[in-house]
């Protein structure tokens, strides 16, 4: 599958069969380039204007908003109930964490998770390939936390999302410092990447994607 980061938690995921899945779509405002991208299936973590524009995505698709088990175009998609902070969602609210899984990989999506993990949501979401991590703190889990999920889950790959950025006028935290916690990690110097369940053994362990 190709999972190709169009910034902030927003990611395009082709499976070997074409078909397309896009999580958190971004409205304009949070600086990166607008969100232009046709799906077949699209995924919601939660209902705040960086997470949930829907309206701009193209083409005919399902959308995902919500806890629960489903199938779509031969993907597995499991959406396990978490909180968009510490607190049992008293100050953001709600977030759930999505698992796609596909090509014999699974890709969890963690939207912006506030906390760490009981063992019951480590349960629920199951095995994990490729984690996108939010890493920036304030709005999700900070880089020390990220780190603790990342142990949880166990994945093969961590691709971080939801971190500072020039484009990006929040006040969270850059990648650099969740790199220098996790002992380091590799650059990709790409918008998109490959991963099969070939190569993925090969792949760095932690891996920062560009964006345009």
């Amino acid at each position: 599958m190709k999972i190709k980061w169009l910034g902030h938690a927003c990611f395009l995921i082709t499976t070997a069969d074409g078909v397309r899945i896009l999580t958190d779509p971004f409205e304009d405002s949070v600086g990166y380039k607008a969100v232009d991208a046709e799906a077949d299936i699209v995924s919601t973590s939660h209902n705040h204007f960086d997470h949930n524009n829907v309206k701009a995505v193209r083409g005919s698709f399902s959308h995902y908003s919500r806890p629960g088990a489903y199938s779509e175009r031969g993907v597995d998609i499991k959406g396990t109930a978490s909180f968009h902070d510490g607190e049992k969602g008293s100050k953001r609210g709600t977030n759930v964490i999505f698992t796609f899984r596909a090509d014999g990989l699974s890709v969890c999506h963690l939207g912006d998770l506030g906390h760490v993990l009981t063992d019951e949501q480590v349960k629920d979401v199951g095995n994990v390939d490729i984690l996108l991590l939010p890493v920036g703190g304030t709005y999700t889990i900070d880089s020390k936390q990220a780190l603790e999920v990342s142990r949880q889950l166990g994945p093969k790959v961590v691709i971080p999302m939801h971190f500072k950025t020039p484009v990006l006028d929040f006040p969270i935290d850059g990648v650099d410092k969740f790199l220098e916690l996790a002992g380091g990690g590799e650059k990709a110097g790409a918008q998109e990447v490959e991963i099969t369940k070939d190569n993925i053994d090969k792949m760095p362990k932690i891996m920062v994607l560009e964006y345009e």
